[in-house]
């Protein structure tokens, strides 16, 4: 599809405002996609050390308190040779630093605008109050600022993130780097003494002058993928393997659009935590494991033999892309060194890693059904991503519902495209998944905020919220989100 064709199709389908113009000129600007020339791959020099993540440090000495100021802001970086590169990120961190918290603990962060845009920030998964959690209208002025204050619920230790929320430019800041980790510890885990890697994805479209590029009509169409894949912000880096020989890996999938299906050759993963925190029993032997947009995991790693250096891999996924676009290849994301591991005898890993009751008794039922629909008036090729037949408007209300009440959701997805779901404020509980009329009950419980819906899927979930307010369910490829493909949910 070209990119005049694309935007013809916005215009025709009534789509404006300042943010449409805003978006013409960037699809505009360049001609059509074409004369986009990107960088080649191997200008970005990879092969060095895994870095940790920076670390956000705690301003106060208080127990039981963690307060900091994130700051967003545009820094230039060089990865490509004496390239610069403009970025848009917190405290000037590629990614943004990594919170690191404790169940039970009270969350102060003063969040500082110094973009040219608005923007927010979601906690993306931390079960909090809506008026905390950077809702759309709640967007920070360029130049303002902004405390976030909730404390963490028992129960609520997992991997998260945060990344920002505004309409309109949620997509942009994201793609330029607006994004960051967290981590809610339980002083009981099971797993503590397993020496822990945090690995945060992402993806980076440089063009040849080392600019990160504005979205193409492709972009917005299929959601964005960089022609590189990081880890940590750092290019196929070797991650040298804990001597021990086990280690417990925290992984984000931080990508605007990307799948990854990952796959550690010669190994097997075992999963022992979702987007949530910790499953209820070690799922061992898995020979892959797929993270769409947005969701995270905890997977167990075992040496093993052979001891070489196998590269993580995120396999070929066919996520249904519309248009004349590349078939899907396999990336390689970082290398593991296992050569410096001893031959210490490895413990049996707890067959109990937490308990996860059922939400319980359902009070009410609510249907989300994704849909793409092409608009074809003055011969346009316009693609419209939409909720229940709707475009998002901040202005309006989708649906209702009470608090601490348990809700079942059905799920469908009758596009043609992969669509992860995801819903603020809460973790859910995956039911049954339904396709070609056959139903399959989930093998395990978790709890999640974000489920992918294949072409033809229908997933049910158990959700309840526990505080009243506004929240947003949409489509986690941020280009679909950015698009309209996201709605409001009251609580009362």
């Amino acid at each position: 599809m070209q990119r005049r064709t694309f935007l013809n199709g916005m215009l025709a389908v009534g789509l404006s405002g300042p943010w449409l113009h805003t978006l013409a000129a960037d699809m505009s600007s360049e001609g059509d996609d074409s004369t986009v020339d990107l960088l080649p791959t191997d200008q970005l020099p990879l092969g060095a050390d895994l870095r940790d993540l920076p670390l956000l440090a705690n301003q106060t000495a208080v127990k039981g308190q963690f307060k900091a100021t994130l700051v967003a802001a545009p820094f230039n970086l060089a990865l490509a040779g004496g390239l610069q590169t403009e970025f848009w990120g917190y405290n000037h961190s590629l990614p943004g630093p990594l919170i690191e918290v404790f169940e039970g603990d009270t969350v102060e962060i003063v969040f500082v605008n110094q973009l040219k845009q608005p923007s927010t920030i979601h906690w993306h998964g931390l079960p909090i109050p809506p008026e905390q959690d950077g809702n759309p209208q709640q967007a920070v002025p360029p130049g303002g600022q902004i405390t976030y204050r909730f404390t963490l619920p028992m129960g609520s230790a997992g991997t998260y993130w945060y990344h920002p929320h505004p309409h309109h430019y949620t997509a942009e800041q994201a793609f330029r780097g607006m994004a960051g980790p967290l981590v809610v510890r339980s002083r009981q885990d099971p797993l503590a003494g397993i020496p822990e890697r945090k690995l945060m994805i992402s993806d980076l479209k440089l063009d040849a002058h080392g600019t990160i590029p504005p979205n193409d009509s492709n972009d917005w169409m299929n959601g964005r993928e960089g022609q590189f894949a990081l880890v940590n912000a750092q290019y196929q880096p070797v991650l040298h393997f804990d001597r021990g020989g086990r280690e417990r890996w925290r992984v984000w999938n931080a990508c605007s659009a990307r799948y990854l299906l990952l796959h550690l050759p010669e190994h097997s993963l075992t999963l022992v935590g979702t987007d949530g925190g910790l499953i209820e029993h070690p799922i061992a032997g898995l020979s892959e494991y797929l993270l769409a947009p947005g969701q995270r995991a905890e997977l167990i790693i075992d040496a093993g033999t052979p001891r070489g250096s196998p590269s993580m891999m995120a396999l070929a996924y066919d996520r249904g892309k519309m248009g004349d676009v590349a078939p899907e290849q396999d990336v390689a994301l970082f290398s593991v060194d296992f050569s410096q591991v001893g031959d210490s005898q490895l413990q049996a890993l707890p067959d109990n890693l937490a308990t996860i009751a059922d939400l319980g008794p359902v009070k009410a039922h609510k249907q989300v059904v994704f849909t793409e629909q092409m608009d074809m008036q003055n011969e346009s090729g316009g693609m419209l991503f939409l909720i229940n037949g709707k475009q998002y408007d901040m202005q309006r209300i989708d649906l209702t519902s009470k608090v601490n009440e348990v809700e079942l959701w059905e799920l469908v997805n009758q596009a043609d495209m992969d669509h992860p779901f995801h819903l603020h404020g809460t973790q859910f509980q995956i039911i049954e998944r339904e396709r070609d009329g056959q139903v399959t009950t989930e093998p395990f419980r978790a709890r999640r905020d974000i489920v992918n819906l294949k072409s033809g899927d229908t997933v049910r979930i158990k959700t309840v919220q526990h505080w009243p307010g506004l929240r947003m369910f949409h489509c986690h490829v941020l280009e679909h989100e950015t698009m309209g493909m996201m709605a409001q949910l009251k609580v009362e």
